[in-house]
């Protein structure tokens, strides 16, 4: 029997901790052949192939190289990329992973020629349109066959939308998969890492900003920097520096916070671990931080992961200067009074749910 042809579709540095475990799984299955590709969305080294050698993942099958550009050209670069690709290799469905630009043009050019689509990260919702994401979430979900679901939130997020029952399968968070999966190295890597930026164990912070709401405008950006900066001259601030954001960042004061070079996600995660907390405005470390039980700071006024809020550690700050502040003199005094738990099925068992759901769908 002909084996049925998936492709995995990913362009972005989280797709690719998201499609890790699902490609392993699915490659070990005979009645199923597996191609990943990658858009090309994200082109930095550091942020988007290191991760084939941290993670040891084979090199992708397709690179579309679609690069960078404005929403609407990324996406219809990428659309028209993919359409190209799908004229001389078809394949029966396609995985696609989380919310960014490479989601939605391949969710929009395989429904188009009838190719089934499985959504990996559905259902999460900020409920805030003017985040491009979360656009791309639900026109996502809206032409997707499966959905795969984190948490809880996601199931009631989906059924209120009118998808069916049948189609929502709650199965866990497969970046945590991953996550776990490079602990015992990223705990390993901490002694060189300390050396390197001379830092101790819970001795420092880490930052990251990348949002288009916060570093598009440099007013904004400047405010954000400016709440953090003060205790950068007291307490080692580590911020690894998207590319989006270095081109408003060169204009701004930054002080004593430490600027460093996009880290390899194995690095990242150990700084991560043994930081005293972490200041984002990512959902995936939104997640990350729950799992390792560090602390977080989310300079945002939303979160479409409020299971890291309810359960983890956490804390929706916003991006208003004083509220920064003080949240930050609380995590340096230790008081934020944080009871973490980890999510259910946040384990290393999520792709083995995907791929038992997947097969049932059939």
């Amino acid at each position: 029997m002909k084996p049925i042809r998936i492709f995995l579709i990913a362009g972005a540095r989280p797709n690719f901790m998201k499609l890790k475990p699902v490609y392993e799984k699915l490659s070990e299955q005979d009645r199923f052949d597996v191609k990943i590709i990658h858009t090309g969305q994200h082109y930095d080294y550091n942020m988007s192939r290191a991760f084939f050698e941290d993670l040891n993942m084979p090199e992708p099958h397709f690179y579309l190289g679609a690069g960078s550009g404005t929403h609407a050209r990324q996406t219809a670069r990428i659309m028209t990329l993919l359409d190209e690709l799908f004229d001389s290799e078809m394949p029966d469905w396609i995985f696609v992973f989380g919310d960014v630009n490479s989601t939605i043009a391949a969710a929009l050019t395989a429904v188009k020629r009838g190719i089934k689509i499985a959504h990996v990260e559905s259902g999460l919702r900020s409920f805030d349109m003017s985040m491009p994401e979360e656009i791309n979430r639900i026109l996502t979900d809206r032409i997707s066959h499966l959905h795969f679901v984190t948490e809880p939130s996601a199931i009631d997020n989906l059924l209120r939308e009118g998808h069916s029952p049948d189609s929502i399968k709650w199965v866990g968070n497969t970046m945590i998969e991953t996550l776990i999966s490079v602990i015992p190295i990223a705990r390993r890597r901490f002694e060189d890492l300390s050396r390197k930026f001379e830092i101790k164990e819970k001795g420092y912070a880490l930052l990251t900003l990348h949002r288009p709401s916060n570093v598009d405008s440099r007013e904004k950006l400047e405010q954000i920097i400016g709440a953090i900066r003060p205790h950068a001259a007291r307490f080692p601030i580590i911020f690894p520096v998207h590319p989006r954001t270095s081109r408003k960042l060169h204009s701004i004061d930054t002080g004593e916070i430490r600027l460093v070079e996009p880290m390899r996600y194995v690095d990242f995660v150990s700084l991560q671990m043994h930081a005293r907390f972490v200041m984002t405005d990512s959902g995936g470390i939104q997640e990350e931080t729950t799992y390792l039980k560090v602390p977080c700071l989310t300079l945002r006024e939303n979160t479409e992961r409020p299971i890291t809020v309810e359960i983890g550690t956490n804390i929706l700050v916003g991006t208003e200067p004083e509220r920064i502040s003080v949240y930050m003199r609380r995590a340096l005094e230790g008081k934020l009074n944080l009871r973490a738990r980890t999510p259910r099925f946040w384990d290393e068992k999520v792709s083995d749910r995907i791929i038992s759901n997947f097969i049932e769908a059939l």
